[in-house]
């Protein structure tokens, strides 16, 4: 059993794969080739955003988010400390300071609760995070930010593109959203890249012209940029798979539910939650156990493979030592973090397999 099957989905998409490969090879535009825009606008249309701006990685679009914002030196974004290293690395990379506030613990999610105290007249941006599949409480958090001033937010959205909240859609629920196409990822590519969504059409611009060495015409550079481009190959790529994006999301919500149901009778696990109001894209499958590396070894016998991811939290990382954080300043992100464990998850994990997790970690409870 694969952790994440990444292969089956071919077979479904290999003819149009080929196809549109193949075009990209015959007309030679390589970097910002006409399936860009073509799948900009595809992405544009699915979220609800007037603009999207791919990029060369889900880093990368956080990165050049935070570069449109003039977040620099003295600045402070306020983020998680239960997330992959990106969110943070990209705040620390500017010069500002990543200020962590700790998680809900139903979602893992940035609680609302503790945003307005963390926030001071440094604070420049806030960023909640979609972790594994469904969005942070976005309603919340946008009306505390327009309470203080009016301050941007970006969803990074890596992990929870598709996922809804209300009639909101993941990457058009702030001023800017931030996902990653990561192979893993619900939608993703066959290597880096990412996306920005915005309705400021200023923004926009900015976001565009960052990506390419922030120039805004050739040879006329008015900011400073990197080279943050999606390749031609890869937006030919993900064409076809969001074609089937939708069916696939179906099937996770399908999968999750039979692990739900399974989970939920079973004292010493405890099931995620999905927020009332939310939908979730299940990008993982995460559970909690006081007993998290015996569950994982027993599972490991039994060929099931399992991860557990962010099991350090950030605050807690060597990198971010000088921010001042100890253990025990965070104690649900550090709770969480001991005790998640991740199953197999993908839209093409049969239902055989999927009893075969839930048979194994309900026998070792038995």
């Amino acid at each position: 059993m694969e952790f994440i099957d990444l292969k089956s989905q071919q077979a479904l998409i290999k003819e149009e794969l080929d196809k549109n490969i193949a075009t990209v090879l015959a007309h030679g535009r390589y970097i910002m080739g006409p399936e860009v825009l073509e799948l900009e606008e595809a992405l544009a249309q699915y979220v609800g955003a007037k603009h999207c701006v791919t990029v060369s990685s889900g880093t990368d679009s956080l990165l050049i988010a935070l570069m449109a914002l003039g977040v620099g030196p003295g600045d402070e974004v306020i983020t998680i400390p239960y997330t992959w290293i990106s969110t943070a690395e990209v705040i620390a990379l500017l010069g500002a300071k990543p200020v962590f506030i700790d998680v809900c613990p139903q979602t893992w999610n940035m609680n609302p609760e503790l945003l307005a105290d963390a926030i001071t007249d440094k604070t420049k941006a806030i960023m909640p995070v979609g972790i594994y599949g469904q969005m942070a409480d976005m309603k919340a958090i946008n009306k505390i930010a327009k309470d203080h001033g009016d301050l941007p937010v970006i969803e990074d959205a890596a992990q929870c593109f598709g996922a809804t909240q209300g009639s909101a859609k993941s990457c058009n629920a702030a001023l800017i959203g931030s996902t990653s196409f990561f192979p893993s990822k619900p939608l993703g590519c066959y290597g880096d890249g990412g996306a920005l969504f915005t309705n400021d059409d200023e923004i926009a611009t900015l976001m565009k012209q960052i990506r390419v060495h922030g120039q805004k015409q050739k040879h006329v550079h008015p900011v400073v940029g990197l080279n943050g481009r999606l390749d031609t190959l890869q937006a030919a790529i993900l064409l076809p798979k969001l074609s089937i994006f939708d069916n696939e999301v179906k099937r996770r919500q399908e999968i999750a539910a039979k692990y739900q149901a399974a989970f939920n009778k079973v004292d010493g696990i405890d099931a995620p939650t999905v927020a009332e109001g939310n939908t979730s894209v299940w990008a993982q499958y995460t559970i909690l156990s006081d007993d998290r590396d015996v569950l994982s070894a027993k599972l490991k016998d039994a060929g099931i493979p399992s991860v557990s991811y962010y099991a350090k939290p950030l605050h807690l990382q060597e990198v971010f030592v000088d921010l001042g954080y100890k253990e025990g300043d965070f104690p649900i992100s550090e709770s969480v973090a001991a005790r998640c464990l991740s199953l197999p998850m993908s839209p093409y994990l049969t239902d055989e397999e999927v009893t075969q997790v839930t048979s194994e970690l309900t026998k070792i409870y038995e």
